[in-house]
């Protein structure tokens, strides 16, 4: 997304959203989620926002994340009964290049995050407009091959999504594919080359922003839209194995009812219930904050 027109957008009507209280109730399809918790992660250090890629580990007491002005944290999630009740800052590392140079720049702006079953974590980065592998301690990346076309996506519409499959492969598309009506191209990366492996149907405004797989195979794509009353969000699921791809509306939500979500990652916790957690991007703009939502996905024939 083109971020001046973002922040205009922000800067002239965010502030009376907040004021007038106009979020909308989401509307959503079944299967439905359930909003479990959301709250505001702080911390005063100059650095602290701008979370784009987030990744909680199995048994959901943990997360990483990376931000856009090129920063890896690590941090606590304290619960209660399961529910999220707070985020505490744990370790956090610039993201240095090969050789052990920060990042600079454009260069830095990183915009998902994926583990592998290994418990590798890989960074995706736009502009630069490629993956690399990452070691949260030290923030150094490792590049990966490159596919032809990255080189050709937007310089701010590029990858924001990256998604780490059961099988090992990786999973990316642009966040614009160009004309409204043309779907987006899905990358897969078998550790050897990137191909072109299918297409997500574009579906109204809403770009993606991030997705992630659940342990069966279901890719869960989190997708933004900017109005004039604030952000609006939407999660779609899809079964890459079915000839219609299975998609699924999980969640639509109003203007202004989330802050800027733009990260997201799934996991299965102790009573098997599939949770998605969410982070914002407040663009370190004063009027937004750096929120955290978790969802839980109802199970077939339940109730919201």
């Amino acid at each position: 997304m083109q971020r001046r027109l973002e922040r205009k957008l922000i800067r002239a009507f965010l502030p009376l959203c907040l004021l007038m209280s106009c979020a909308a109730p989401a509307a959503q399809t079944q299967p439905v989620v359930q909003v479990d918790s959301v709250l505001t992660w702080a911390h005063p250090a100059p650095w602290f926002g701008g979370f784009s890629g987030v990744e909680v580990n199995a048994d959901g007491t943990r997360l990483t994340a990376v931000s856009d002005r090129g920063r890896v944290v690590q941090a606590r999630m304290l619960r209660k009964d399961g529910r999220l009740v707070a985020v505490e800052l744990d370790k956090h590392a610039p993201l240095k290049g090969p050789k052990g140079n920060a990042l600079r720049d454009k260069m830095r702006d990183a915009e998902a995050l994926a583990q592998d079953d290994t418990g590798q974590l890989y960074v995706a980065f736009e502009h630069s407009h490629h993956v690399a592998r990452l070691d949260p301690e030290s923030g150094v990346t490792m590049p990966l091959p490159k596919h032809k076309d990255f080189a050709r996506f937007e310089p701010n519409a590029g990858m924001e999504t990256l998604a780490a499959h059961p099988d090992g492969r990786l999973f990316t598309m642009p966040e614009r594919s160009g004309a409204e009506d043309r779907p987006f191209p899905l990358y897969a990366f078998d550790g050897k080359i990137w191909s072109i492996v299918g297409e997500i149907p574009r579906r109204g405004p809403f770009l993606p922003v991030d997705a992630d797989f659940a342990e069966d195979g279901t890719l869960y794509l989190l997708e933004r839209t900017v109005t004039p009353l604030g952000f609006r969000s939407r999660i779609r699921s899809f079964d890459l194995t079915a000839p219609n791809l299975g998609e699924t509306t999980l969640l639509t939500s109003g203007p202004g009812q989330y802050d800027n979500l733009e990260a997201l990652s799934t996991w299965q916790d102790p009573g098997g219930q599939t949770r998605l957690t969410l982070l914002s991007d407040d663009n370190f703009f004063p009027v937004q904050r750096n929120e955290v939502v978790e969802l839980i996905l109802a199970k077939p024939g339940s109730e919201d």
